[in-house]
């Protein structure tokens, strides 16, 4: 047998972790009240009528599970990544909870090659944020209901079959598991594996961790996979709830460790395609597109673009609340994300690379990519919480100093990207020349992900 460390005197993060693991029936309880919630709010107002212009969050449900959803659960949601990891995830998030239970159930057969496949957090989330924009799924429950509760069905179903009280979907399939990835980075809190005590402990002693998300604990660098469950806090006195520096996580990051598809999310996805979806609707060059090609397909007697007799489930079609989308807004609608993913991510994409040349160290421009973390969660947050503001103001709270918020919330995600950046040139151990040229082509990257919130909020 070998020798074991004496275990080291607990921090009060760390016997919170342990307090997590000493009350997983709690959790579980918690996490059952939250299923039953999730799945009335999203269910519910789908077959009740739309609210009119009396509604209120307080007298009518199908307004109060619209808050819930939009104005409150996702963009806080996305600060809690940011701040607490993945807790959401491993303590409250349905889906995720759901899938694991189903599995224990289920076949339990292993996972296939082709749900491994890496592009699907990238494919998901791209799928999912375009789809929903066609069926205005902030707006309407029943869209709500087919995305929200479509995913929900879909974790239930590979639950079923793949896995053994496993969380094979969050793990490989769920369309904000890459976000929700790339986010947990920036965590302060995180369980922290000490790897040589570890090795050195008594496995005689150490009962075995069902680790859902499926993460190889021993080995557990990132913060990226781990739900922050608890499981394992204090597995072999080496597993620990530990707090670190605010996106040591990113500026101590490998270029081998950098992944493509994880910048591709990044930079195409939670960036530019983000960036398209909260602004199409309020671009005055979408309303200009649209004007001049409905006058020129008038002009030229083609009106099938202009027909509104699309399904609710294909694009927006409520005739009683007066929001019915022509097939000429869904085409629209695609292209003007789509060009805003390929110009951003682009411009973003040209610069990074130029960036990694200059540093002229292999795979660089990949590595500094994720410095423009704090840039893409704060976006999409400023995006999400627009409705946040809407919603309250259609009840009489206005939030003061609005403008002002948003830019310093833009200012201090564009502050930590850049020294975030800087920290990692300073760690490739180059000249100054060429880190100061591989600095001021990252900054100019950083334009691709700011002026288009500028445009949005302080011009048009």
């Amino acid at each position: 047998m070998s020798a074991t460390l004496p275990a080291p005197a607990p921090t009060r993060f760390a016997a919170f972790g342990r307090f997590m693991l000493r009350h997983r029936s709690a959790i579980l309880a918690l996490q059952w009240i939250t299923l039953i919630a999730y799945a009335f709010l999203v269910t519910a107002p789908a077959f009740l009528p739309l609210p009119d212009s009396q509604a209120h969050l307080w007298n009518n449900l199908t307004r109060f599970a619209q808050f819930v959803f939009w104005g409150l659960w996702w963009p806080f949601v996305l600060v809690s990544m940011m701040l607490m990891g993945r807790a959401w995830c491993g303590v409250l998030c349905p889906e995720g909870f759901v899938t694991e239970q189903v599995s224990q159930v289920g076949l339990g057969r292993p996972v296939p090659r082709w749900i491994k496949w890496g592009g699907w957090p990238f494919v998901a989330f791209l799928g999912t944020t375009i789809y929903g924009q066609l069926v205005s799924v902030y707006e309407y429950p029943k869209a709500a209901l087919l995305v929200l509760g479509g995913s929900t069905l879909a974790a239930i179903a590979v639950g079923l079959v793949y896995g053994r009280g496993k969380r094979v979907w969050c793990r490989h399939l769920c369309p904000v598991n890459g976000v929700f990835g790339l986010l947990s980075r920036l965590a302060p809190v995180h369980f922290r594996t000490d790897r040589a005590r570890w090795e050195r402990a008594d496995t005689a002693r150490a009962l075995p961790v069902n680790c859902a998300p499926l993460v190889d604990i021993r080995r557990m660098q990132s913060s990226a996979g781990c739900h922050m469950c608890g499981r394992c806090a204090g597995h072999r006195d080496a597993v620990e709830l530990a707090v670190r520096k605010p996106a040591s996580e990113i500026a101590q990051l490998e270029a081998d460790d950098a992944q493509p598809w994880e910048v591709r999310l990044l930079v195409f996805g939670l960036i530019g395609t983000a960036i398209g979806a909260f602004q199409w609707s309020a671009s005055p060059w979408f309303v200009q597109a649209r004007t001049t090609i409905a006058a020129w397909l008038i002009d030229h007697d083609s009106f099938a673009l202009l027909g509104d007799d699309a399904p609710w489930w294909l694009l927006t079609h409520y005739p009683e609340a007066s929001d019915v989308f022509t097939w000429l807004d869904g085409v629209l609608i695609l292209a003007y994300i789509g060009l805003a993913a390929l110009l951003i991510g682009g411009w973003i994409s040209l610069w990074l690379r130029l960036a990694g040349r200059f540093a002229g160290r292999p795979r660089s421009h990949l590595q500094l990519a994720y410095a423009l973390i704090p840039l893409g969660g704060i976006g999409v947050f400023l995006g999400l919480s627009a409705l946040t503001v809407t919603l309250l103001a259609a009840e009489g709270i206005e939030i003061g100093h609005l403008s002002a918020i948003r830019l310093l919330l833009l200012a201090a995600a564009l502050l930590a990207s850049l020294i975030l950046a800087a920290r990692m040139l300073s760690r490739m151990a180059i000249g100054a020349g060429p880190a100061l040229a591989a600095f001021a082509a990252f900054s100019i990257a950083t334009v691709g992900a700011v002026l288009p919130w500028l445009l949005m909020y302080f011009v048009w």
